[in-house]
C-alpha cells in the first residue's frame, strides 16, 4: 500500500459530526431538541423533573410498580422514589439472569437552597439565606434573576408547591457591590470574592403598617407567601426551597446550532436517557433500565443518591418475579453512566489538554475514566469495554468522541459510575459536552444532543 492508503487504514479519522449527519437527520435533531428544551423549562429542580418524568412515561404506558405484579416483555413500569429519584424500566425478552441495559444520570442541579430560618431584615430591606448546593462560583449567581421553586411540608402531612419567579412574576436576586466601591473586593481571589454568606435574596422592600413596628418589610413579605400559598415562618423549618436561574432553555448562535439553559448538568443525560426508553418501538432483547437519580452534585449520598439501596431493592424485586438471583443479573449487565464532560472551550485553552479534549459537535463524549489527578475516584473501564460500546455505537450510526476532563493535574471530577461497578456491573462513562459547566447557563451543542439519544437507544438495543 502507499502512503495514502496507510494513512486511510491506520490512522484516526475524527470528523465534525456535521461532516457525518445526513440532511435527512437534521429534521429529527432539531424535533428532538425543541421536547429536551421544553423538559429543562418545566424541570427546574429534581422534584420537577421526577413529575415530568411521570408525566412523559404515563403517555406511553408506563405504570407504577408494584412489588410481586407478573411482567412480561414489553411491559414498561416506574417506580417514583420519594419524588426526587425516578427509576423506569421496559421488560426485555431475555431472562434477567442474561443481565439489564441502564442508563444512569441525575436530574439535580448545582443551586442555592434555602436555610431552615431563611427570612430576615436589615436596613428596611427582607432576605432569604441560602446554602449553596453543589460546585458553584459563586460570584457567577449575583445580579441574575431568580426564581425559587420547592415544597413546604406542613405539619399536618399536606406539601405546598411552590414556584415563585415564573413567567411574568417578578423576580429574586443577590446584589453585588458596585465598581465604585468595591476596590478591596477586587484584590480578593476569584472564589471570595464573593462569599456563602453573602449569596442573600432580596425578596421586598415595602413595609407594611406604621412606624412604630419592627421588621415591617419581613412581616409584609410573610403576609404575602401566607395569602398566596397558606404557610408561617415556622414552615421553612419543614421546606425544600431550591434558588435556580430565572431563564428558559433558548438557541445559541446565529446558525441556532446549541442550546443555553440553566440545568444541563446533567438533565442532558437524563432526558435523553428517558426519551430513548420511551421511544423503544418493542420489547428490546434485554430488559431496558432507566435512572434518573439525585444527589450526584453532593457525593450521590442520601436516600435518592446512587448510594442508595433504592435502586437495589428494584432490581431485586424485578429478578424475584423471575426466580433469578440479582446478583446474576448485575454481574451479567451494562450501564452508561450517562454524565456531562467539559467541552473545550478556547478562552481557556491552558487548563485543556487539546488531543485529549471533548469538543461541540463531535457527539456524545466517552470517557473510559473521570476521578481527578490520579484517577482518585474514577472506575475505569476495561479495554473490553470501550471496545464494546465502539461497536454498538457504531453500528447504530452514533457519532461519539474519547475525551478527559482536562489537563491530569487542573482538577477533575466524578460521576455515578464508581457506584454502579462497585455493583459489579459493567460501566462505562459517557455524556454532553459542555460550555460553562455548572455555571447558572450553560451550553451544549443541539448535535451532541441528539447523539446522546441515539446512544442511549442503542445501548437498549443492544
Amino acid at each position: 500500500m502507499d502512503v495514502k492508503e496507510w494513512k486511510d487504514k491506520v490512522l484516526s479519522h475524527k470528523k465534525n459530526g456535521y461532516d457525518r449527519l445526513p440532511a435527512a437527520e437534521r429534521e429529527a435533531m432539531n424535533a428532538y431538541c425543541e421536547q429536551y428544551k421544553a423538559f429543562l423549562d418545566a424541570g427546574k429542580t429534581e422534584r420537577e423533573c421526577v413529575r415530568e418524568g411521570i408525566r412523559l412515561a404515563e403517555a406511553q404506558g408506563f405504570r407504577p410498580y408494584q412489588r410481586g405484579m407478573e411482567l412480561k416483555a414489553g411491559d414498561k413500569v416506574y417506580v417514583n422514589n420519594r419524588e426526587k429519584m425516578l427509576m423506569l424500566a421496559v421488560i426485555g425478552q431475555k431472562s434477567l439472569a442474561e443481565g439489564v441495559r441502564i442508563n444512569a444520570a441525575h436530574i439535580d442541579s448545582p443551586r442555592l437552597d434555602l436555610k431552615p430560618n431563611p427570612l430576615y431584615e436589615d436596613g428596611e430591606m427582607a432576605y432569604l439565606k441560602t446554602h449553596y448546593y453543589g460546585g458553584v462560583r459563586k460570584y457567577q449567581w449575583v445580579t441574575i434573576p431568580l426564581e425559587l421553586h420547592g415544597v413546604v411540608a406542613m405539619k399536618d402531612g399536606k406539601n405546598i408547591t411552590v414556584a415563585i419567579g415564573e413567567g411574568d412574576e417578578p423576580k429574586l436576586v443577590i446584589s453585588d457591590l458596585l465598581p465604585h466601591l468595591g476596590a478591596e473586593q477586587n484584590k480578593k481571589p476569584l472564589n471570595e470574592g464573593i462569599t456563602g454568606e453573602q449569596l442573600n435574596l432580596l425578596i421586598g422592600s415595602e413595609p407594611i403598617g406604621d412606624g412604630e413596628e419592627k421588621e415591617r418589610v419581613k412581616l409584609a413579605v410573610m403576609k404575602l407567601l401566607y395569602e398566596k400559598y397558606g404557610f408561617t415562618e415556622d414552615d421553612f423549618l419543614s421546606a425544600e426551597l431550591e434558588a435556580v436561574p430565572a431563564v428558559k432553555a433558548t438557541d445559541i448562535g446565529l446558525d441556532r446550532s446549541m442550546i443555553g439553559a440553566y440545568g444541563h448538568d446533567d438533565r442532558v443525560c437524563g432526558y435523553a436517557g428517558l426519551k430513548a426508553l420511551l421511544d423503544l418501538e418493542s420489547a428490546p432483547a434485554h430488559t431496558a433500565v432507566c435512572i434518573l437519580a439525585d444527589k450526584e452534585e453532593v457525593g450521590s449520598n442520601g436516600i435518592s443518591g446512587m448510594h442508595t439501596a433504592a435502586f437495589d431493592t428494584f432490581m431485586e424485586d424485578l429478578c424475584e418475579g423471575q426466580g433469578v438471583p440479582v446478583r446474576v443479573c448485575l454481574e451479567k449487565s451494562f450501564c452508561l453512566s450517562a454524565d456531562v464532560t467539559a467541552a473545550f472551550d478556547p478562552n481557556f485553552a491552558d487548563v485543556y489538554e487539546k488531543r485529549n479534549a471533548s469538543q461541540l459537535n463531535y457527539g456524545i463524549c466517552l470517557c473510559k475514566y473521570t476521578g481527578s489527578r490520579g484517577k482518585s475516584g474514577a472506575s475505569d473501564a476495561s479495554a473490553e469495554l470501550v471496545a464494546y460500546v465502539r461497536r454498538v455505537f457504531d453500528e447504530k450510526d452514533v457519532v461519539w468522541q474519547m475525551a478527559e476532563m482536562g489537563k491530569v493535574d487542573a482538577g477533575g471530577g466524578g460521576t455515578v459510575a464508581l457506584l454502579m461497578a462497585n455493583r459489579n456491573i459493567d460501566t462505562l462513562d459517557a455524556g454532553v459536552p459542555v460550555l460553562a459547566m455548572h455555571a447558572p447557563f450553560e451550553v451544549v451543542s443541539k448535535l451532541d444532543c441528539y447523539m446522546t439519544y441515539k446512544a442511549s437507544k442503542a445501548i437498549y438495543e443492544a
